[in-house]
């Protein structure tokens, strides 16, 4: 039973991990109508500054994590402008050349910068040791992360579906001729969606450090899974991405704690399985 307890757990904690890391892919992907493989590139660059803000410049965990988010949005938003802006729109093969190029490069520049070793990011105290719950106690920086991966659903949902960028995003994508012509300033409005998707990245790379290492190959050692559980849940779709994040992370968990000497292959069983019977995601819309 206690097997089961922690299986349940830390499923839940690592698929809300790969929820906050890989919804703004699926914005990038089913609503900007980009294929970003770089996605992995910007976590990774989040963890990076994490770390050295917490301990290199010793600065707390919270701030760090401010810092993380922020940084890796200033340094995303001259990519957008000078690079992403000109394959919007572009054949599948371009963007897909283009994204893993900068992939690469943004790889050799972190290692160059921050050294070829693993970085660590010190938890505060507070989610150092475990929550007693009464009957089981939990880590409580998993906690956190399932914590942190309910309050991003929920706003992200709130983002695009109630307010008016969302309403200025979703016409900029539908026709982005007649979005401007009606005074969307379509160029501002996808500078702004990519900035969001970043920074969730590097959000989710900071607080996912304690189950998914950052580390020098750490957005090519992800790259296909944050781009598998997308496809899985659907392009551009919330609640298909937290399905997708949630049922492929528990079947991953159940794997690794059962049968580790499997590896990931029930992970992507399930993935081939899940694609055989819905083509275009669990939540995927048709085109």
């Amino acid at each position: 039973m206690q097997t089961f307890f922690s299986i349940g757990v830390d499923a839940l904690a690592y698929g809300m991990i790969l929820f906050v890391i890989s919804i703004g892919l699926s914005v990038t992907m089913g609503l900007m109508r980009v294929i970003n493989l770089a996605h992995g590139a910007f976590a990774m660059i989040g963890g990076y500054i994490a770390s050295y803000a917490a301990r290199d410049l010793g600065l707390g965990y919270g701030l760090a994590i401010v810092i993380a988010v922020l940084g890796t949005i200033i340094i995303a938003v001259p990519l957008e402008r000078f690079l992403y802006r000109r394959i919007y729109g572009a054949p599948e093969l371009t963007q897909v050349l283009m994204t893993i190029g900068i992939t690469f490069c943004i790889i050799g520049l972190a290692n160059y910068v921050f050294g070829p070793t693993l970085k660590t990011i010190p938890l505060p105290a507070g989610l150092q040791g475990p929550v007693d719950i009464g009957f089981r106690t939990i880590a409580a920086h998993k906690l956190f992360a399932i914590g942190c991966g309910v309050v991003v659903a929920l706003g992200l949902w709130y983002l695009i579906e109630r307010t008016s960028f969302g309403v200025k995003l979703r016409a900029s994508v539908d026709n982005t001729a007649m979005a401007a012509a009606l005074g969307v300033r379509t160029k501002i409005v996808y500078a702004a969606s990519f900035a969001l998707a970043v920074g969730l990245a590097a959000f989710g790379g900071v607080i996912g450090a304690e189950l998914l290492p950052v580390e020098p190959y750490y957005a090519l050692r992800y790259m296909v899974t944050f781009l598998v559980v997308v496809s899985v849940g659907g392009a551009g779709s919330i609640s298909g991405a937290l399905i997708a994040c949630l049922l492929l992370g528990a079947v991953d968990t159940t794997g690794r704690y059962l049968v580790p000497e499997y590896g990931e292959f029930f992970f992507y069983l399930a993935v081939i399985a899940i694609v055989w019977v819905f083509p275009r995601g669990l939540m995927g819309r048709a085109k």
